[in-house]
């Protein structure tokens, strides 16, 4: 079976975790700020804030603005659930935005339209590792006071117009999770240029103690583990490398994919795409032969590993169904229509050359 995520553990990152362990310090400490260092340097803002996993990094990042009841906060539709649940943490209000059916990002467009006087920030996503329309999505916070949050999780070490993405916004919100593009298992942070929201962020990750049992906000136990750092500092000496192999694996398939009806990942001029999925659209309109579900299926039987992200857009999960949303008042049909016909093919760095070729074959000779 050919996965379709592998991460990549070698012997560098055995032997971090074996120090760490060495050193008896297992909870947050001094490899926890040498990843934070490391990373923010990366990036290029002047501060990092590491906590647990990525769903955190956005609750964090949405509690040091001063988020609350109330407030609407403008997010995809088409994306992983986190992103709108960590409106819900604060008592605020996603609104779901509609996203481009090519790079199946948020749309400009549709933000303008789901602005409203309650507004206070957009969560936009670089989905799939393609970077977002930053200049659109920033001049519309501009003109609206709003904040912009970017949810990095899916996009370590893309780039807009020569930039890092987790440095175009208030805040930068990425995930380590075992399947990204580099991990810590699980494992998230804040990217930030402000002091303040950075400051607040560690307040808030460790119980809002700002010496040592002296509390002075709510907080809570949100720290990342030197050992989950230890691996991060060695995953992010290899980011490049492993990006790198994403993307001529992406170009490879772009090559050699020849199937009438299969609409392959577009990426825009001027972007940096590390392809941490390598998502397709089924069009049958198009002359594709089968749906997306059958040509799951016959990849599975074929021993290919694939997946759909995402079978439901965010406003027809179940959860925000019971709160209230629906097709008709969220107006996301570009979601929806997306949701129906997605479908991610392996893309990681651990495939050979064998494997893509493999793929190729069996998408090609389909009927």
């Amino acid at each position: 079976m050919i996965p379709i995520a592998k991460p990549i553990i070698g012997n560098d990152e055995i032997q971090a975790v074996a120090e760490v362990l060495k050193s008896r310090m297992l909870t947050q400490g001094k490899m926890v700020e040498e990843f934070e260092n490391a990373f923010a340097e990366y990036v290029g803002v002047k501060n990092a804030v590491a906590v647990a996993n990525g769903t955190i990094s956005l609750d964090i990042a949405l509690k040091s603005l001063g988020i609350k009841q109330g407030d609407e906060i403008i997010v995809p539709s088409f994306t992983f659930i986190s992103t709108a649940n960590a409106v819900l943490f604060q008592g605020a209000k996603p609104v779901f935005a509609d996203v481009d059916k090519r790079t199946f990002n948020i749309n400009p467009n549709d933000v303008l339209e789901k602005v409203s006087d309650r507004t206070k920030a957009i969560i936009a996503v670089h989905l799939f590792g393609h970077p977002f329309d930053v200049k659109e999505i920033q001049e519309i916070c501009e003109d609206y006071n709003l904040y912009l949050i970017e949810d990095c999780a899916q996009a370590h070490g893309a780039e807009y117009k020569g930039k890092k993405v987790g440095g175009f916004g208030v805040a930068g919100c990425f995930s380590f999770y075992a399947t990204k593009n580099m991990t810590t298992g699980e494992g998230g942070l804040i990217t930030t240029d402000s002091e303040k929201i950075a400051k607040v962020c560690r307040l808030l990750r460790n119980h809002g103690e700002s010496q040592k049992y002296y509390h002075t906000i709510l907080g809570y136990n949100y720290r990342m583990t030197d050992i989950q750092a230890a691996i991060g500092v060695v995953q992010l000496k290899n980011l490049d490398a492993f990006n790198e192999k994403r993307i001529n694996n992406a170009e490879y398939l772009d090559q050699h994919i020849k199937a009438h009806g299969l609409e392959l990942p577009h990426r825009k001029n001027g972007v940096k795409h590390v392809y941490h999925q390598y998502a397709v659209t089924i069009e049958e309109e198009k002359g594709f032969p089968t749906s997306r579900d059958d040509f799951l299926e016959y990849l599975k039987n074929k021993g290919i590993g694939c997946a759909i992200h995402y079978p439901l857009p965010i406003h027809k999960q179940p959860l925000y169904q019971q709160l209230g949303y629906t097709e008709e008042n969220t107006k996301c049909p570009v979601a929806t229509a997306l949701s129906g016909k997605i479908l991610s093919l392996p893309v990681h760095p651990a495939l050979a050359e064998k494997d893509l070729m493999y793929i190729i074959e069996m998408i090609n000779n389909i009927r």
